[in-house]
């Protein structure tokens, strides 16, 4: 793929990965500006791996590795629009690290997650969201095969201000 100069994998998370997943998370810099709620306590993940390892029924974490080394993170979680038991979507997130934005891995990152979603779960669905401003974001979503279904008004609270999200979904093929 045009823009990745390594291999970029997805891998269970390893307890080692937390450290660099709250150092990374610490700060406006490491989340990027799209990303940052403010400063947050470290023990939802440390809570959250001890209960499932971030593979549990209704939602997930996997690391994102570039050539062997932990390169940020995709996350999963199900969404309803209508009765959940018949009505629900994955609705998936990704954090690439600071130092490895702009190379095309949340691109790759974001196909492998669809493809993994699609083919263990029953999901007709896969959806996705971002800040109405990340246009690289929208790109890479774009290159990974999402579709933009249109502008949710309103619908994040950040630094301040309510911001608008554009929703994107991938069907199952």
């Amino acid at each position: 793929m045009k823009g990745v100069s390594m291999e970029v994998t997805l891998r269970p998370v390893r307890a080692k990965d937390l450290e660099l997943f709250e150092r990374e998370r610490a700060d406006r810099e490491g989340t990027g500006p799209y990303q940052w709620f403010g400063h947050r306590p470290p023990q939802p993940f440390h809570r959250e791996f001890a209960e499932n390892g971030f593979l549990g029924p209704d939602s997930g974490r996997m690391t994102v590795e570039g050539d062997g080394v932990p390169v940020g993170w995709v996350s999963w979680w199900m969404n309803s629009w209508g009765p959940d038991l018949t009505s629900w979507c994955w609705s998936t997130g990704i954090c690439v690290f600071s130092g490895y934005r702009g190379k095309g891995i949340g691109t790759q990152a974001q196909v492998q997650l669809a493809g993994y979603l699609f083919a263990h779960t029953r999901a007709e669905r896969i959806q996705s969201f971002t800040d109405a401003e990340n246009i690289a974001e929208q790109r890479a979503l774009e290159k990974a095969g999402f579709v933009r279904e249109g502008v949710i008004r309103r619908a994040q609270w950040r630094e301040g201000a309510w911001h608008d999200q554009v929703l994107y979904s991938a069907l199952r093929p």
